[in-house]
């Protein structure tokens, strides 16, 4: 019986996860893994408590939203792939070196489709004494009306994952102003399961992060255009040269986690952004919120 892993949503910075099932990585270890799409951000959580499904990777938010509502909630996260935040600010770059402050003087659009984007956004914000509330923005709107808006002339900035960077570049329709990945470590994407099924599959589980390990492994030690073949048929709709620049923008940014321990650094940061915009109301701790044992499985263990 393969292991049902279900993907959060199709992302460029998914990547390494793609590239692992592709690549055979999971077979290797010895653990036979089925990968299931999903159809909206955050669509696999819930198919996790009905045991629809036996694992899924998605951002340690979705963990720390379900302990700040139940305290006693299951969900734990483990094998830590995507460590800083991938996404951009996007815009025509001025004569002047851009700033956070400068967003209150421009048409800008933030990220509608899912809630971390903006929950960390507005903390780095707050940190720049800046009040979020009080900037005008456009909360409605997909990253692809965005970016049309974008070309077009009637948007200022607006706030994207690749492949819009390496689009607007090739659009000559903006640069970066702003990398969020710059910020530092901050907790973004991990294995999440319940206690149940970790406890259940613990060695399946256990093979799955060690092959994850490998490929991040891989994805270092090779060049951005390998990772972007193994990776191709998941993005049709993607350019080649698209997809390999924002890999490699992706890879020179080191996006993509080291090791697979969940860094607690990283993790008091998202759960401070996350706190800041009222996401949560309490914040939460490390060891409730991911599985241990799991989580300090190395390569050769």
């Amino acid at each position: 019986m393969p292991i049902r892993l279900m993907e959060n949503f199709r992302a460029v910075f998914y990547a390494p996860y793609y590239a692992t099932y592709a690549l055979g990585f999971y077979a290797r270890e010895g653990v036979e893994v089925e990968l299931m799409t999903s159809d909206a951000p955050g669509d696999a959580v819930p198919k996790l408590t009905d045991h629809s499904i036996d694992i899924t990777w998605g951002g340690p938010m979705r963990v720390m939203k379900a302990h700040d509502q139940d305290k006693h909630s299951s969900l734990v996260s483990f094998c830590e792939v995507v460590s800083h935040d991938p996404f951009f600010l996007i815009g025509k770059a001025g004569s002047k070196p851009f700033r956070l402050s400068d967003l209150a003087q421009m048409k800008f659009a933030s990220v509608s489709e899912v809630p971390t984007p903006w929950m960390c956004l507005q903390h780095d914000l707050r940190e720049s004494h800046i009040a979020p509330d009080k900037l005008p923005r456009i909360v409605d709107r997909a990253m692809g009306r965005n970016y049309n808006a974008l070309k077009a002339g009637d948007l200022d900035v607006m706030q994207a994952f690749e492949p819009f960077v390496s689009m607007a570049e090739q659009d000559k329709a903006g640069d970066v102003l702003y990398a969020a990945s710059r910020r530092g470590p901050t907790a973004y994407t991990a294995f999440i399961a319940t206690r149940e099924a970790c406890a259940t599959y613990r060695e399946e589980f256990a093979a799955m992060t060690r092959a994850t390990a490998k490929m991040l492994g891989w994805v270092y030690a090779n060049p951005a255009d390998e990772l972007a073949t193994a990776v191709s048929h998941f993005f049709p709709d993607v350019p080649k040269a698209v997809l390999t620049r924002s890999l490699s923008r992706y890879r020179e940014a080191g996006l993509w986690s080291r090791e697979t321990a969940m860094n607690q650094q990283g993790f008091t940061r998202l759960a401070d952004s996350l706190h800041s915009g009222g996401f949560i109301t309490n914040l939460p701790r490390y060891d409730e919120c991911v599985e241990l044992e799991l989580n300090e499985i190395r390569p050769g263990s």
